[in-house]
């Protein structure tokens, strides 16, 4: 796929999130969780920096979900028997994700922290 135009790069790219959603059931979970992050940070207000860091962590996520589906169509294809060695393999990629999933998790937290006290300040609930 080298030397091909922007636009037709920018297409499979585009495909292979459309891929992820249809086939994913846990690309469509991780991107309703990042549809709720959203959904905090336009509540919360909180300041320019956690924007950056939710955004990014979710991407993060995302990224490696879609990674991780393309990972285990490819071990799938070429070794489609259990072996000890693709159970590992398999088992590393979901632990990335987990792990990924957990450090958003805990942004997510921080981020709360940080901001929630002043819009419950500002709603009159603090």
């Amino acid at each position: 796929m080298k030397n091909r135009p922007f636009a037709e790069r920018m297409g499979f790219a585009l495909e292979g999130w459309r891929t992820g959603w249809r086939r994913e059931s846990s690309f469509r979970a991780q991107a309703r969780l990042g549809a709720m992050a959203m959904l905090a940070l336009i509540v919360l207000r909180p300041s320019p920096v956690w924007w950056a860091l939710v955004l990014l962590v979710s991407a993060l996520v995302m990224a490696l979900e879609l990674l991780n589906s393309a990972m285990e169509a490819v071990i799938d294809l070429l070794h489609p028997g259990i072996h000890p060695s693709i159970k590992v393999a398999k088992d590393m990629l979901a632990g990335a994700v987990l792990l990924t999933s957990w450090a958003a998790l805990a942004v997510g937290v921080a981020m709360v922290a940080d901001a929630g006290p002043g819009f419950l300040r500002e709603i009159g609930m603090w």
